[in-house]
């Protein structure tokens, strides 16, 4: 049976990888960069979006999310708050969110409309570690309560990331984390990820944190400007 099981998770694979390009195609040709955005459950994901989302409206950036979940609507009106556009996919157990579910919630929206596509993936850092969404750039979130050694538990996702954010920055003295330790754990998986601290509560970092993502953005545009 192993084999089987082998060749039937090659092919979702393969067909994943074929629909995550065609996305990335289509985000490149509208200008619209794409933040998937990954962490486990609890890590203040959803929170960090909403303060995201909002702070890049009062600057002027067109910004909209498409939010996963196994179950309930919860965070997609957490995140309407924010004011801008954003929809749920309910995943109905499926643990990690695929470029196919991406497409199918894509319709009527006026994508030139867009600067930034937010994917809110499921809370797991095993499953969407393997699936590409056809995303610009990916985001790890590591909270300061979930212990220092995630990184080492769960290498695929964090080497798989363009960048770690620490998360809840604000709680670290009384979590009592061992920033050393944490970072040690994060360069041995991810030697080239930069990693940023923040805390949407407070706005710690967060101000880094746009300034990082807006100046990717830019850079992702550059070869489109020159050609």
């Amino acid at each position: 049976m192993t084999p089987r099981l082998l060749d039937i998770q090659q092919n979702v694979l393969s067909k994943n990888d074929r629909l995550a390009r065609e996305l990335r195609v289509s985000f490149e040709a509208n200008h619209l960069f794409v933040v998937n955005l990954v962490s486990s459950p609890g890590a203040g994901k959803t929170t960090f979006l909403e303060h995201t989302l909002k702070q890049l409206g009062e600057r002027a950036w067109g910004a909209a999310a498409l939010v996963g979940d196994l179950a309930t609507e919860n965070d997609a009106r957490r995140l309407e708050r924010s004011g801008a556009p954003v929809r749920q996919i309910v995943t109905a157990g499926i643990c990690h969110l695929e470029a196919e579910m991406i497409g199918a919630h894509l319709a009527g929206w006026d994508l030139p409309a867009l600067d930034f596509l937010f994917i809110e993936n499921v809370g797991n850092l095993v499953c969407p570690a393997s699936y590409d969404l056809g995303e610009s750039l990916r985001v790890v979130l590591l909270s300061v309560t979930e212990g220092e050694d995630k990184p080492l538990k769960y290498p695929p996702m964090f080497h798989s990331s363009d960048l770690v954010i620490l998360t809840k920055i604000d709680l670290a003295a009384a979590a009592e984390f061992d920033r050393k330790t944490a970072y040690a754990s994060i360069q041995a998986v991810a030697p080239e990820a930069p990693v940023l601290e923040t805390s949407a509560k407070t706005g710690i970092g967060m101000q880094a944190w746009l300034e990082y993502l807006v100046g990717r953005r830019e850079q992702w545009l550059a070869p489109a400007a020159g050609s």
